[in-house]
């Protein structure tokens, strides 16, 4: 991964990343939102923090684009091999310490409530990639994972 220029404070943050695979517009409902989804990835939504809070006011933008930023997999799990996309771990290291250790169970919205919500506002495309939040963990927090303790705190 790439650093950008003036960079001080990069941050992970494990994703579970949802790739939509037909058009969703002004969904009825969430039951509806699982059929619009191509597969899922994992993500890392690295964020430079110095960027996002103290150049940009809390703005996430000029945190998050920077090059190389959100790499993806290495692999793609299709929508019909996954039966059920809240039952999913994501654990994170750096350097080879734990620091996210979380499960998809314990995200506040559901993919398919994500997806259902999105649609409501922007009309999602194929390819297109959704983030889903982050567990506790990130550096900015400075939450480490405790075992048996989860939440979410969408950093």
């Amino acid at each position: 991964m790439l650093l950008p220029r003036g960079s001080s404070k990069v941050d992970w943050e494990v994703e579970l990343g949802v790739v939509i695979g037909k058009r969703a517009r002004y969904l009825s409902s969430p039951d509806q939102a699982l059929d619009h989804v191509a597969g899922y990835v994992l993500s890392n939504d690295v964020s430079e923090r110095s960027f996002q809070i103290e150049q940009s006011g809390g703005q996430w933008s000029k945190g998050k684009c920077c090059e190389t930023f959100n790499p993806l997999g290495p692999y793609l799990l299709t929508a019909d091999e996954l039966v059920d996309p809240q039952k999913l771990g994501l654990r994170s290291w750096v350097n080879g310490e734990l620091r996210q250790d979380s499960s998809t169970a314990d995200m506040i919205f559901s993919v398919a409530h994500l997806v259902y919500d999105l649609s409501q506002y922007l009309v999602l495309e194929p390819g297109d990639l959704l983030n889903t939040g982050t567990p506790e963990g990130v550096a900015l927090s400075r939450a480490v994972p405790v075992p048996g303790r989860r939440r979410r705190d969408g950093g």
